[in-house]
C-alpha cells in the first residue's frame, strides 16, 4: 500500500548492475524515461532506458546515422539536444547496437539499472566503464 508520500513500501528499490542502490546518471541535461536524472524503469519503457551513458562525437553520429537524432534540440518535448560529454540514459539495446557497430559510449556502471543485464552482459560493459578503478 502507498505511504502519504506515494511511494509502495513493498516495492524494490531499484539497483544497478551491481546490485546496489541505482546511482543519479544526470541532471543536466534532465535524463531517464521518467525523466528524473534515474536511468530507472518500469513496465512502460518499452525501450529500457536502462544504460547510463556519456555520449561522445562518435556516438552521436552512429545515432543519427540509425535513425534517432539525439543532437538536434526538440523544444516541444523539452529535449535541448545532446552534445559530447553530455550523460544520457540510452535504450540497452542501442547501447548493444552501438557497441556491435564499434560506437559504443562510455557507461557508469552504478548508475546503469540491473535490467540492462538481460540485454547486455555485465564484461561488455565493465569494458566502458567510466567508474571502475
Amino acid at each position: 500500500m502507498p505511504d502519504s508520500s506515494g511511494s509502495d513500501p513493498r516495492r524494490r528499490p531499484a539497483r544497478n548492475v551491481f546490485g546496489e542502490a541505482l546511482s543519479e546518471c544526470c541532471s543536466n541535461p534532465l535524463t531517464g524515461f521518467y525523466r528524473d536524472g534515474s536511468c530507472n524503469t518500469g513496465a512502460e519503457d518499452f525501450g529500457v532506458h536502462t544504460v547510463c551513458t556519456r555520449v561522445d562525437a562518435e556516438f552521436l553520429a552512429f545515432s543519427r546515422s540509425v535513425g534517432n537524432d539525439l543532437s538536434t534540440p526538440l523544444p516541444e518535448y523539452g529535449f535541448p539536444g545532446l552534445k559530447p560529454g553530455d550523460c544520457w540514459c540510452l535504450c540497452a539495446a542501442r547501447w548493444r547496437e552501438a557497441f556491435d557497430a564499434g560506437k559504443a559510449p562510455r557507461v557508469r556502471l552504478a548508475a546503469t539499472h540491473e535490467a540492462t543485464l538481460d540485454i547486455v552482459p555485465l564484461d561488455l560493459l565493465k569494458k566502458y566503464a567510466l567508474d571502475l578503478s
